[in-house]
């Protein structure tokens, strides 16, 4: 019989009850320490305090009206992203698959009023992750993704992770865009080269090509920027966030230049839900956190901190660990046996340290954002243990 809860998900046998700060406490009142962040989500922590006014202020006033009237908070949100970023203009989602929806729609509009409605295609890489609609698993392209979901939604091309000759040979009549991850999350955490970047955006200024980002999970900080292609000096025309800009809340957003969010008028995209007052009150409450002085300076330290602390634990792992690869605090511990990061993942859940699978064989290290050294000092103990316990069984 199947369970009533929908199994499409492989779920650890541990239930949390509350959350402060970088801990999560089950039912038993086990600490944990949380190196996944709800996947990347939980910028804040658990139980920020100026989260939880924000959102229990909102809550004793209003929480859903639609998008058929103005919504203070949506547009201050959007005017303090269009004030620290690239984007002239923010559409707000409920996901990341959801901003990325609107992106390809978005493309593909710029391009039919620009007069080329035959430019519909968009380029991306291989090992990437855009989320779980059918467009967005088209998009990724991954054989696991597609299995029993044919015929793929058409439009998608895909050429090697960070391999700009691929991408200007797969450039057609018919492209309209290219769709890159800075940071590739669910693929393993791996960075695209800040020369590829770059050369992305020449090539799609060359070509008239859209440059999309999908920041979801490299962006709000996570990597010591604002949104990682900052890293790089470039800009995108269209940009998918979500996941860290909530905080925990249910939040998208699709940001884009003037010449691309044009495309988009009254009726051809819309969201019951997105932008919400409840929504807009938790990012709102984020951004506050993550812009003020000195915030990102602090992320970027504590994620060079974590670097070197875990190139030691490759160091000494006696060839258990091939690597540790990203950016800021979004980190990948690649492991060289094939199938070894699920045990090593479950390795570290049993000594109370939460991660999270990816792919190309790591285990992905994304905290919350005001975790100090101290939080990762104990979870490199943590890590060092495991990998003790791997070497063990292998000798």
């Amino acid at each position: 019989m199947i369970d009533a809860v929908m199994p499409t998900y492989a779920r650890a046998d541990v239930a949390f009850e509350r959350g402060q700060g970088p801990y999560l406490f089950d039912r038993n009142g086990e600490r944990y320490l949380d190196f996944a962040a709800g996947i990347a989500v939980d910028a804040l922590g658990h139980c920020h305090p100026h989260l939880v006014a924000a959102l229990t202020e909102q809550a004793s006033r209003l929480w859903h009206v639609s998008n058929l009237y103005e919504i203070p908070g949506q547009r201050r949100l959007a005017e303090r992203l269009v004030a620290s970023t690239f984007a002239d203009s923010v559409f707000f989602t409920n996901s990341g698959a959801e901003a990325l929806e609107c992106a390809f729609k978005m493309a593909r509009r710029y391009q039919s009023r620009a007069g080329h409605p035959e430019r519909y295609r968009v380029i991306c890489c291989t090992g990437a992750f855009h989320g779980r609609t059918l467009a967005t698993i088209a998009a990724g392209g991954q054989a696991r993704h597609l299995d029993g979901f044919g015929p793929v939604v058409d439009g998608f091309d895909h050429v090697a992770f960070d391999n700009m000759n691929e991408m200007r040979d797969a450039i057609t009549p018919e492209t309209a865009a290219i769709l890159v991850e800075p940071v590739q999350g669910e693929g393993g955490i791996r960075p695209v080269s800040e020369s590829c970047l770059r050369a992305m955006r020449a090539t799609c200024d060359e070509f008239g090509l859209a440059l999309i980002l999908d920041e979801v999970q490299s962006g709000m900080g996570r990597t010591g920027k604002l949104f990682a292609h900052e890293w790089s000096g470039i800009v995108p025309d269209i940009m998918a966030s979500a996941k860290g800009l909530g905080g925990g809340f249910p939040v998208g957003a699709c940001l884009a230049s003037e010449a691309c969010a044009s495309a988009l008028s009254t009726g051809t995209h819309g969201s019951t839900f997105g932008g919400n007052p409840l929504a807009m009150a938790a990012a709102n409450a984020v951004l506050d956190v993550v812009l003020e002085d000195g915030f990102l300076d602090r992320v970027a330290e504590t994620g060079t901190y974590l670097k070197e602390q875990l190139d030691k634990v490759v160091a000494n792992s006696n060839g258990v660990l091939a690597e540790a690869r990203g950016r800021g605090l979004m980190m990948g511990i690649r492991c060289t046996v094939d199938g070894a990061n699920a045990a090593l993942n479950r390795s570290l859940l049993d000594r109370r340290l939460l991660s999270v699978p990816a792919g190309d064989n790591v285990v992905r290290w994304v905290p919350p954002l005001i975790v100090e050294t101290s939080h990762v000092d104990d979870a490199v103990a943590i890590l060092e243990d495991a990998v003790g316990a791997m070497q063990a069984e292998a000798a």
